[in-house]
């Protein structure tokens, strides 16, 4: 029997699903965990440890006495400190009431000012250090370009046989020197529109010329969840031959087509594993982060380009990728703030918020695309919701540090009153804004 042949497609709902459960649970289980460990170092007790909400499918309780279970409904999880009235963390007053000061000292809204404000923190603390570490790995995993353009294995492509071949180190393509691999990336502006062109390449000691690749031929890199090329179940290492009935060699072209389309659907030959396809996609109008900060609105399909062939890597230093990691984590948040500011002054879409729905998709195309896609997905989203729960928004953690922090310039903690009310209005801000990204997936 073909196993992987039963396996489900991409797009499938169950697929679809399942990819959603495991990100959200690993996600929700760091950030919980957060919340629980740093409790615990605090003096405060847990009580319950919860991934899921609703019916307990299974559960244990530790030697401290706080039970760790799965719930059936997998949308979130949550730590139920002792003094709370539920899983929201509200206060557990009649039974706070009963206790002595040392069991008021173990509860969430018993224990000091500093405790209680480094347990709601250390949720999306430990958001940003999971996916630091994660980031970091891969880093370390994947290695990093060497800035030298020497040939790895070259991409299958249409125009192949090249004389190109592996080990060859580029001198100059079409006469322009390329010492780096900065400069052969570079070239390509400058090389003429045709898939095959003349090299000067140093190999086993001697320089000759031979043939080779377009330095950015229309080639699929990464194909882009939500968008054109996705859905049309394009592949990375897919190469696109002509545009309309009109032949193309390079990805410049490639953009500059789809950007003059205005939207219009493309009739697309591609090439893939030596055989020719055709679809038809119609760009979408898509919202990009620049790289000096900002967005720009531009019709796409949703490719990058691809590499030509393997560039020589190398593993860099503990200390070189976690300066990687680290910007890559700040990257997430300033595009992530940016885009909230744009959108709430009107300069992109709202179409690109997501629900849970968009993040389902999104989980399951990660899935498909690889183990390395998908893990370095998890990470971007744990930033995100990290991010995302520093909002001064009860009731999520950043509105809890709102209180701790009126009371610690006041002297004395908001009222019980006022706090319901404001948590009652966040969370209703929440619902609707949940609602609305919802309406978006299914809308937009």
């Amino acid at each position: 029997m073909d196993l992987i042949g039963l396996l489900p497609s991409f797009g499938n709902f169950f697929f679809t699903i399942a990819a959603f459960v495991v990100v959200l649970s690993i996600i929700v289980a760091v950030h919980e965990y957060g919340h629980y460990i740093v409790g615990r170092w605090s003096g405060i007790h847990a009580d319950v440890f919860s991934i899921g909400f609703g019916p307990v499918l299974v559960k244990r309780t530790d030697k401290r006495g706080t039970v760790w279970q799965v719930a059936a409904v997998p949308l979130g999880g949550y730590v139920k400190f002792a003094g709370d009235a539920g899983a929201t963390s509200g206060k557990d007053a009649e039974g706070m009431s009963e206790m002595d000061a040392a069991q008021r000292r173990r509860t969430m809204h018993g224990a000091p000012l500093w405790a209680r404000a480094s347990t709601v923190a250390a949720g999306p603390f430990f958001n940003f250090i999971f996916a630091f570490f994660v980031f970091a790995a891969l880093i370390m995993y994947e290695g990093v370009a060497i800035d030298e353009p020497v040939v790895g294995e070259i991409t299958s492509l249409p125009a192949q046989p090249f004389e190109l071949a592996a080990g060859d180190r580029i001198l100059a393509i079409e006469g322009t020197e390329t010492e780096t691999l900065a400069d052969f990336m570079r070239s390509a502006d400058e090389m003429p529109a045709q898939a095959v062109l003349n090299y000067t390449v140093e190999r086993d000691g001697q320089v000759i010329d031979v043939t080779g690749p377009h330095p950015q031929p229309p080639l699929a890199g990464n194909v882009a969840m939500k968008s054109a090329a996705r859905e049309a179940q394009m592949r990375p290492g897919d190469v696109i031959t002509a545009i309309n009935d009109t032949d193309i060699a390079t990805f410049a072209e490639l953009r500059d087509m789809v950007a003059a389309s205005g939207g219009a659907p493309l009739d697309l030959r591609v090439w893939r594993d030596g055989r020719d396809l055709e679809l038809t996609m119609v760009p979408r109008s898509t919202d990009l982060p620049l790289a000096g900060g900002g967005f720009e609105t531009r019709y796409l399909i949703g490719l990058t380009s691809g590499a030509v062939f393997e560039y020589g890597t190398r593993t860099p230093s503990l200390v070189e990728a976690s300066g990687i990691a680290a910007a890559q984590i700040w990257r997430v948040i300033r595009t992530s703030l940016e885009g909230l500011y744009y959108m709430i002054v009107g300069q992109i879409s709202t179409c690109n918020l997501s629900s849970p729905i968009g993040i389902a998709e999104a989980s399951a195309s990660m899935a498909n695309d690889g183990l390395i896609e998908f893990v370095w997905f998890i990470a971007v989203l744990s930033v995100a919701i990290g991010l995302l729960n520093l909002f001064p928004i009860p009731p999520l953690d950043g509105g809890h540090l709102v209180f701790h922090a009126y009371e610690a310039v006041m002297r004395r903690p908001a009222g019980d009153k006022a706090m319901q009310i404001l948590i009652t209005i966040g969370l209703a801000l929440v619902l609707t804004l949940f609602a609305f990204a919802l309406f978006n997936d299914l809308t937009c």
